[in-house]
């Protein structure tokens, strides 16, 4: 979520995040300084329960409505404004097993951002994994495996997933969840300098914010 906040892809600007999104992103900025607010206000008088649980609920509802839509309009790169279901569908089509066994209709899903693709019933195993890494480039691409064990439907396809995932993804793009693996997108440049900028002002922001809200605590 943090691409609301800059752009880190210089040239070209795509579709806005939208309210939803803004408002999502303002109030997680809020909950991040109703904590720190809440610590303070605790540290001060800790019979206060009232106030504290005030600071810690308000501040995430505030800030989103105040900063949330200005965080809407805020574009996002061209990588991330293209649909990953449909370029999905559109690269893993021709791994397509017929009715009953693997196909993408039924075995490749989305939540809007990043990718699900089911492996059991498929027969080709490393070529839709190889395939299905060039998506990850933009979208986090998690490949349901199950378990890897005895128990399981198919106790190799979690093994078969890593060996091709393990030789073509750098340790830091990849996780192993219990029942699937996922394959992140690597980061830019751009976006890591943002990043490292954006919490520099943060940073110096909170201890201020802090020191105020101790004084007015204090009265």
């Amino acid at each position: 979520m943090s691409w609301l906040f800059g752009q880190y892809v210089t040239e070209q600007k795509g579709d806005p995040v939208g309210l939803w999104m803004g408002l999502q992103a303002g109030a997680l900025i809020g909950l991040y300084l109703g904590f720190s607010l809440a610590t303070i206000s605790v540290l001060t008088d800790a019979e206060e329960i009232k106030r504290t649980v005030y600071l810690i609920c308000l501040p995430p509802f505030i800030v989103s409505l105040l900063i949330g839509p200005f965080l809407a309009k805020r574009r996002r790169p061209v990588k991330l404004s293209k649909k990953p279901l449909e370029e999905a569908r559109e690269i893993l089509t021709p791994y397509n097993e017929g009715q009953g066994n693997w196909r993408v209709l039924s075995h490749v899903s989305s939540d809007g951002m990043n990718l699900r693709i089911d492996m059991h019933n498929l027969k080709n195993v490393e070529g839709v994994v190889e395939a299905a890494l060039q998506l990850a480039d933009h979208t986090t691409v998690k490949f349901i495996v199950g378990k890897g064990n005895s128990k399981s439907t198919s106790p190799e396809l979690r093994n078969r997933v890593l060996t091709v995932v393990e030789s073509r993804v750098s340790l830091l793009r990849r996780t192993r969840k219990a029942k699937s693996v996922e394959v992140n997108p690597e980061k830019t440049r751009e976006y890591n300098a943002y990043q490292n900028k954006l919490n520099k002002v943060l940073f110096a922001l909170l201890p201020i914010v802090s020191f105020l809200a101790w004084l007015e605590m204090k009265k």
